[in-house]
């Protein structure tokens, strides 16, 4: 897997519109694993900072439980919808997905937990310039950047 720096040295331009897609809002929304296996959504923000995307948990939250037990994450930026009419100017959405280090606590004196992404997947989903296709951009540090395209 990858820290954040290795996907901007891999790739630059998809790195900064991923970044860019986080950026467009304050919140966003990870899913982590419960005990038994099943899906938990929670709210969350994130950094990019110092080549590393980073996010915490406050103490006794549930998604840091998760995460310590299970560190494996989905990641998905703030959403917004293509407007009508507008649908080619919309600039899509981002996603990443990896294992959540443990990395100490959330800050000073603090007892929540922060959390370092060791990425295995960053993906943009967009629309093609005339709005008829979908188009999937996803990287992965095994086999770089893939673009797909979908009706």
């Amino acid at each position: 897997m990858a820290a954040w720096k290795d996907l901007e040295q891999a790739e630059p331009e998809f790195a900064a519109r991923v970044r860019r897609l986080f950026g467009a809002g304050r919140h966003k929304t990870i899913a982590t694993l419960r005990a038994d296996g099943s899906p938990r959504i929670s709210g969350i923000e994130c950094e990019f900072a110092d080549g590393e995307l980073k996010f915490g948990s406050m103490p006794g939250a549930r998604k840091g439980a998760d995460l310590r037990r299970d560190p494996r994450f989905a990641l998905h930026g703030p959403v917004f919808h293509p407007q009508e009419g507008k649908e080619a100017e919309w600039p899509g959405e981002a996603k990443i997905a990896g294992r959540a280090v443990l990395a100490g606590p959330a800050g000073d004196g603090s007892d929540g937990d922060l959390f370092l992404a060791d990425i295995s997947e960053a993906v943009i989903t967009r629309l093609n310039p005339e709005a008829t296709l979908l188009v999937i951009e996803s990287w992965t540090p095994q086999r770089g950047l893939r673009v797909v395209n979908r009706e």
